[in-house]
């Protein structure tokens, strides 16, 4: 059921032109699944790095990328590394991140014990003081002392960074009054709904509003189906946007991380109502908002019924609490059903 031509053309629009289309980025069509032309993707690898002449020198310290990180229970710290340049030795002393530490054990994808890594290797590696964060950079560096001193001061650094606020995104609330200041050109939009045929008619009217209000402009920088997750809440804090949810909710982690970092969320189960708050925002007239105050999550783990016919729910509390008497939305992958 896939659709080849469909990602080229999703590509386009992010300015991404594959050969097939007239431009000069690679694409080969693969299946894992069937086996189906995971060799011409090899080639094809290979051929661009002749070409560009990727290459790697084996004889200098070590540096790489931090691909994923945790903390195991039974051996520590384990960290996932792809080797770049150098090669990377038991024993060495690495710099990664905010953190550091002494090369203990080092495996290879099988599980099995390495004794060194050179470039273009993915190694798992222990031996770090604390976990590093995905996309640190590795260095072998020459003593534990540098290691331990650069560690400390970008640890520092970051809590810094961490404790200074943040600036918050566009809300509609004060959306109106940062146009008069000239602070918003654009109010960017992340959209998530139950299913795409809601998505579709939403971006088609959302569009007949940009052609009325000339002074700020709608953008959908995002729009999917299903339950808003943390991935959408950390695209919409880096684009300063809002997020949209028709028919939709987030879950417990995305609505507490939304909270964290100033990401206003807005649900709406009808379209006319969700074109006319973002138009009366707008032109400043945006009424008061009415805010949904979350109690608690739980789990339906069984169902069954009464001899009445009415139908019982065992559920299982994940999260807050639940009262007599309170109100309560039936959700299924984050869509509302009842």
């Amino acid at each position: 059921g896939a659709n080849p031509d469909r990602v080229r053309q999703e590509l386009a629009q992010g300015d991404v032109l594959v050969e097939q289309w007239g431009g000069d980025v690679p694409s080969v069509e693969v299946s894992a699944k069937q086996k189906k032309n995971i060799g011409d993707l090899l080639d094809i690898i290979l051929l661009v790095a002749d070409i560009k002449e990727f290459k790697a020198n084996p004889n200098k310290p070590a540096a790489g990328t931090i691909v994923e990180a945790e903390l195991d229970k039974n051996r520590g710290v384990v960290a996932t590394v792809l080797v770049q340049n150098g090669t990377l030795r038991l024993d060495d002393i690495v710099l990664v991140g905010a953190t550091y530490g002494r090369i203990r054990s080092m495996f290879n994808d099988s599980g099995k014990r390495l004794r060194h890594a050179e470039p273009s290797m993915p190694v798992e590696i222990l031996g770090l003081d604390s976990v590093p964060q995905a996309g640190d950079i590795l260095l072998a560096v020459d003593s534990i002392d540098i290691a331990r001193n650069i560690a400390a001061q970008r640890a520092r650094q970051r809590q810094a960074e961490s404790m200074t606020p943040t600036t918050k995104a566009v809300g509609l609330d004060d959306l109106y009054a940062k146009i008069l200041a000239g602070q918003v050109k654009d109010l960017n939009i992340l959209l998530k709904a139950d299913v795409n045929g809601s998505i579709g008619a939403i971006e088609h009217s959302l569009r007949q509003i940009n052609t009325k209000h000339s002074e700020v402009q709608i953008k959908v920088i995002h729009s999917s189906t299903g339950a808003i997750s943390e991935s959408d809440v950390n695209l919409a804090t880096a684009s300063k946007a809002i997020i949209i949810g028709f028919n939709t909710r987030p879950d417990p982690s995305a609505r507490k991380l939304a909270e964290q970092n100033g990401i206003e969320i807005r649900f709406y189960n009808i379209i006319y109502q969700l074109l006319e708050n973002l138009e009366q925002a707008l032109v400043g007239m945006l009424a008061p908002e009415e805010r949904e105050v979350v109690n608690g999550f739980a789990e339906v783990r069984n169902t069954f019924r009464l001899p009445t016919r009415e139908v019982v729910a065992g559920l299982y509390v994940t999260d807050g609490k639940i009262n007599r008497n309170d109100q309560v939305r039936v959700l299924r992958n984050g869509v509302v059903l009842h």
